[in-house]
């Protein structure tokens, strides 16, 4: 039966008696997964530098619009942001006097916050799974060679070499973990990505933004 209607609407489309539907028009958007001290954030922001406006890069003002819609503190919304936590399908109003955020609501304003950004289009988003959200987006896996990593971490956070790396393991554990579960997909896959780049002593982060301005141009025909 909708082979038929199809049929009789080409047809009308045809003989001018039908208006074809509008297309409407994709926006260029460039989503970046990455590990933590990979580079991911930095490379994003030297991104939008180099394609110039109007781009613009969405990291922790998805958290603020978030925390706006649920009229949370910011720092309650980080605490479910990329983890994984055990919380039920409501919204936790006394908790060590504070009001917690549900998995649930997250991910509907997760949703409904990217959607508005992929429409504006010109945007690059950072993290929150966004690459399972828009289909048409470029989307980018930044990795970091692992050694990169932990000296990275032991310089600007501070740590021991040992802190370092179980802090490193940690987050990513957390971050593939929390996609799993909002999104029932392996982060770690490299089949979700259009591009996969490892940085480190071999791939500087300006190495890795010459590449992705030069294939968002082709992409997007900029």
């Amino acid at each position: 039966m909708r082979k038929i209607f199809e049929i009789i609407n080409q047809n009308l489309i045809r003989l001018g008696l039908l208006k074809p539907p509008k297309k409407e028009k994709i926006l260029p958007v460039i989503t970046i997964s990455r590990e933590k001290r990979a580079g991911g954030g930095t490379i994003a922001y030297m991104v939008a530098k180099k394609l110039g406006p109007p781009w613009k890069v969405y990291h922790k003002e998805i958290i603020d619009k978030i925390a706006a819609e649920e009229k949370l503190e910011k720092e309650l919304v980080e605490e479910i942001d990329e983890k994984r936590l055990p919380l039920t399908n409501q919204l936790i109003n006394e908790f060590f006097g504070k009001r917690y955020l549900s998995l649930r609501h997250y991910y509907k304003d997760l949703v409904k916050i990217i959607s508005e950004i992929a429409q504006r289009g010109y945007a690059i988003i950072v993290g929150r799974g966004a690459e399972y959200l828009i289909p048409y987006a470029l989307k980018i896996r930044i990795l970091g060679d692992m050694e990169h990593r932990i000296n990275i971490a032991m310089k600007y956070d501070k740590l021991s070499r040992k802190k370092a790396v179980e802090w490193l393991k940690k987050l990513d554990e957390e971050r593939n973990e929390f996609i799993k579960t909002l999104y029932h997909h392996d982060p770690k896959k490299a089949h979700h990505y259009d591009l996969v780049i490892k940085t480190g002593p071999n791939l500087s982060l300006i190495d890795a933004t010459e590449i992705i301005v030069r294939l968002a141009k082709r992409r997007f025909k900029l």
